[in-house]
């Protein structure tokens, strides 16, 4: 079932969806006041897992978008759902290389850095004949996640 959902209105291509399974118990957190599209596509859910509360947010943001507005959009988020009991998740296509050390990047991991978010994906996501970029990604505490694989799953497209 869907667990939270943005979906772009003028643009094409784009938004993000959550799916949860029937036997989780989550909850959407509303973030349709953050989401501008192309700038950032935003969503989360909270989920109770035995003991633990998480919190699930995907993000979209397109290369042409305002990358600063991102930023500046994704702190408040950040600032908003935050909590010392709260196990956070992003996850997402954020369109920075994180095969190649820049400026973007630099920016997004101080950013994360705050709330000791980490990105975790160290592959590429995308491989054409001419190119490989791993502009997907998820960004985890491992303070709280230590014992975590993340690997490549090839789906034949």
């Amino acid at each position: 079932m869907i667990g939270a959902q943005f979906c772009r209105t003028t643009q094409a291509h784009g938004g993000v969806v959550i799916y949860t399974h029937t036997s989780l118990h989550s909850t959407p957190i509303n973030l349709s006041e953050f989401c501008t599209e192309k700038d950032i596509e935003i969503c989360a859910v909270k989920l109770k897992v035995q003991s633990s509360v998480l919190c699930i947010i995907t993000v979209n943001r397109s290369p042409s978008g305002n990358f600063n507005h991102f930023l500046e959009t994704l702190d408040a988020v950040l600032q908003l759902v935050y909590s010392s009991f709260l196990g956070i998740i992003i996850c997402g296509d954020i369109n920075i290389n994180y095969l190649v050390v820049n400026e973007q990047r630099n920016q997004l991991d101080n950013l994360l850095l705050l709330y000791n978010l980490v990105g975790i994906v160290d592959f590429p996501t995308r491989l054409t004949n001419t190119s490989a970029t791993a502009i997907d990604n998820f960004f985890i505490d491992v303070s709280v996640f230590q014992d975590y694989v993340v690997l490549l799953f090839l789906n034949g497209s």
